[in-house]
């Protein structure tokens, strides 16, 4: 179930809306910040789990609006859900926990009694979650109301408030910071119990995140009032949690620096990145550099682009050769050249690419195959169609004859298209 042969180094438990997705930041900077230091810090030996009021329906919706890293595990309908992977393997353990003291058609019953409760869409109504509008005026009077009729039917229920408007009843035992209460559990008794983790949020059910033990928190600092509040009376002297003063996803960024998990420094916080030397052999980093390089020298945001194309072709085999999706190979360097007539051609556009699931392996001393999937964001509006393009990528870099400061020899590239996804272009 878990890739990760050994403990995770930090496992980074983020909520989505207004926390790793700043619906205020047309450009998606923030989140685009957050994935290039993930992929090239983090994601070969930690764990990304994202955890969202969302419904699959409207999870999958926000992945094809949203520049977003696929996560290693998903936890959905405010911790109600737990999957696993690409493929979204439902946790059937949990879904064990969560049928003690439940019934869905009594909360059903219940709920239809009080006219101020408005039903969310049909989506959000998951088997272990009833989900409703209320006003905020009557929220607590409601909730009241609620938990003793539904005590007095034998249930046991836990009911949320957040948003300023969205009202969740769900099991006792459900909620996101159980949910990660019961990932530890499973993750412990695998021997596998993460060295650290962050959780992230910035609303009311976010609250449980930080109430687990061993956690360090960010609230982020677009946090609403209800979080606050909820720090406020329960835990204002805890070092563990803090207040960010970056919003959402530069926030959790500011707390990996904070409470000091590990390198805090985005790749696209680097402005030049032919200086981005280290003293060691990093295939994931290169990846992702050579990618930012990509959108800079297409939004013509490089100085002295010459040299950086100069230097590009040195760090690829004269011999390197790039398949393209369509199967036509060509050699790396005819590539390179070909970048010339590329370049600036998405200026001041709303271009952008980025890198997912980065994982390299090396087979010998000398050699490294990194896999991962490249993506392009083309528009500012919902990414959908042709507007989002992809292709699962497969690049061999090589170490022979060259130090770490001149990082790695690209030997062979080759990409196919990832279903759904087309483009003309030629390049890489």
């Amino acid at each position: 179930m878990y890739r990760l042969a050994t403990s995770p180094r930090l496992m980074i438990v983020s909520d989505l809306d207004h926390t790793m997705v700043d619906h205020h930041d047309p450009e998606n900077l923030s989140i685009l910040r957050f994935n290039a230091l993930w992929e090239a810090k983090y994601r070969h030996d930690s764990l990304l789990v994202f955890s969202t009021g969302r419904s699959p329906t409207l999870y999958k919706q926000l992945r094809k609006e949203k520049p977003m890293l696929t996560p290693d595990i998903t936890i959905m309908s405010v911790g109600t859900e737990i999957t696993y992977g690409n493929e979204m393997v439902p946790d059937e353990g949990w879904v064990e926990v969560l049928n003690q003291k439940w019934d869905k058609k009594i909360v059903s019953e219940e709920t239809s009694k009080i006219s101020e409760l408005t039903m969310q869409s049909e989506t959000e109504q998951r088997e272990h979650k009833a989900s409703f509008y209320v006003k905020k005026e009557k929220a607590q009077e409601i909730m009241k109301t609620l938990s003793e009729r539904l005590v007095k039917r034998g249930l046991d229920v836990k009911i949320i408030y957040s948003g300023g408007m969205d009202l969740d009843i769900l099991p006792q035992g459900a909620g996101k910071g159980q949910a990660l209460a019961y990932l530890h559990q499973k993750l412990k008794a695998a021997g596998k119990l993460p060295t650290n983790t962050l959780a992230c949020g910035d609303s009311g059910n976010d609250a449980e995140l930080f109430t687990i033990p061993d956690v360090h928190g960010v609230m982020v600092k677009n946090a609403q009032e209800e979080l606050l509040q909820w720090h406020a009376e329960n835990a204002k002297n805890n070092p563990k949690i803090i207040h960010a003063t970056e919003r959402c996803a530069a926030g959790i960024i500011e707390a990996i620096g904070h409470f000091k998990l590990g390198p805090n420094v985005s790749p696209r916080d680097v402005t030049n990145l032919s200086d981005a030397k280290l003293d060691y052999f990093d295939p994931a980093y290169e990846v992702v550099k050579f990618y930012l390089f990509f959108e800079r020298w297409r939004r013509a945001e490089l100085e002295n682009p010459e040299v950086y194309l100069s230097n590009l072709k040195s760090a690829c085999s004269p011999s390197g050769v790039f398949v393209h999706p369509s199967g036509v190979e060509k050699s790396l360097h005819d590539c390179i050249d070909k970048l010339k007539d590329c370049f600036g051609d998405k200026k001041e556009k709303p271009y952008r690419v980025w890198v997912d699931q980065v994982f390299p392996s090396q087979t010998d001393s000398e050699t490294w195959i990194v896999k991962f999937k490249k993506w392009e964001q083309t528009e500012l509006v919902e990414i959908a169609g042709e507007e989002q393009q992809g292709c699962l990528t497969t690049v061999v870099v090589s170490s022979k004859g060259v130090k770490p400061t001149e990082g790695l020899t690209w030997v062979h590239m080759h990409q196919t298209w990832i279903k759904g996804t087309t483009c003309d272009d030629w390049v890489f």
